[in-house]
């Protein structure tokens, strides 16, 4: 008897060691899962003070005025596109495909490169193709916008036929500038429009909230608003606001909030985050995080008390930055451009809206174009669905 006891024993002490080591082992994964989670969610509201290299410089043939690259999904596409070299410090225009293979594409390089500039291999590919208003080779002015955060910086550009009533305000997307949206311009100008292209809080060039973190739109559109009160102090009288991946989720923001909806006449969207969960959702199953953490990592975006352990400012509710949600509260006719194969935005969202709202949004397919390169893909087809829109609105050529 005594025997059996001391076995009895020895079995429940190992039973229980087990225990204590799964349970150490599971809040192991939980500690893990939860710290990976604040990264995650502290990434989505810090913004980006550098750019993330994502392509590789293979050569550059001086004499022929060409720019090999590793191929990738960016790198092969059809159009005109800019590179960023050497850790940002120098910006590069890229022209056609002159040709291209399994591993690598030529493209014609539209920038001189002067024989004694060296160039590195790490580069950044980019759908900005103007990096200065300077290079638009139009009139312009530099403004300050009076805004909650502070004055921030713009670029004012006057339509071509001169004073307009019709404005539009640009808005570019996350980590990101106003340089962007600047191949827009020409298409607003030609058609006797006036273009605003504004910074926001915490993009690098307007002043930084309190926090110094994105909200997501849920702050970020105050500074639309601003610029809405801009355009009316200078003589607009009806608003175009256009809005570029997280620009078009503030776009959004603004039409649901603003003081001046009566003043906006329609909203042009181009790869916009419509629902901020399923582009966080997307991203986090590209770097293969595991679903429960992901869905940490977004309560902490939520919850007061979790918001402030990320330092994402005040909490963000992901139920408002759901436009689907809120289709019915939409009262402006929308012109939605987006890729299917965007990459980083999906656009299952902007189907839905579409969906959700047939009476107001016309969604416009693309394939092939990725994140924010409609306009470099096809420029023609760009700007032709923008100037129809334009058309059909009765905008063009408005003119006081």
């Amino acid at each position: 008897m005594v025997r059996g006891s001391r076995h009895a024993a020895r079995g429940r002490a190992r039973a229980l060691e087990a225990l204590i080591a799964a349970t150490a082992a599971a809040a192991g994964l939980v500690i893990g899962g939860t710290i990976v989670a604040f990264a995650i969610a502290r990434k989505a509201v810090t913004p980006q003070t550098r750019r993330l290299a994502d392509t590789e410089i293979l050569g550059i043939d001086r004499s022929a005025q060409t720019i090999t690259l590793a191929r990738t999904r960016d790198t092969s596409l059809p159009g005109r596109y800019g590179l960023f070299v050497n850790g940002s410090r120098s910006y590069l225009k890229l022209g056609a495909v002159l040709s291209s293979n399994e591993d690598e594409v030529t493209r014609k390089l539209l920038t001189h490169v002067a024989p004694s500039e060296r160039i590195g291999r790490a580069a950044t590919f980019s759908g900005w193709y103007f990096e200065h208003a300077d290079e638009l080779h139009v009139p312009y002015e530099d403004v300050m916008v009076p805004a909650p955060v502070g004055e921030c910086p713009a670029w004012l550009f006057p339509a071509e036929s001169g004073q307009s009533d019709t404005w539009v305000i640009a808005v570019h997307g996350r980590g990101t500038t106003r340089s962007e949206v600047l191949r827009s311009v020409p298409v607003y100008r030609s058609a006797g429009l006036t273009t605003l292209a504004i910074s926001y809080r915490n993009d690098g060039e307007a002043p930084r909230s309190d926090s110094g973190r994105y909200g997501l739109g849920a702050t970020e559109w105050r500074d639309v608003e601003a610029s809405i009160d801009f355009a009316l102090s200078r003589g607009a009288r009806r608003i175009v606001l256009m809005g570029w991946s997280m620009g078009g989720a503030i776009v959004l923001q603004t039409v649901l909030r603003t003081a001046h909806a009566d003043a906006i006449d329609s909203v042009i969207l181009d790869s916009p985050v419509v629902d901020w969960r399923l582009v966080l959702g997307f991203q986090a199953r590209a770097l293969r995080v595991p679903p429960p953490v992901t869905h940490i990592a977004l309560r902490q975006l939520t919850m007061p008390s979790w918001s402030r352990v990320v330092r994402s400012g005040d909490a963000i509710s992901l139920d408002d930055l759901d436009i689907v949600r809120h289709a019915d509260r939409l009262t402006h006719p929308i012109l939605l451009l987006h890729s299917d194969d965007d990459g980083f935005v999906p656009s299952e969202a902007s189907h839905g809206l579409a969906e959700a709202r047939p009476d107001l949004v016309r969604f416009v397919p693309y394939v092939e174009a990725r994140h924010t390169k409609l306009w470099n893909f096809d420029e023609a087809r760009w700007e032709g669905h923008i100037q129809t829109w334009l058309d059909e609105r009765g905008l063009t050529r408005a003119v006081v």
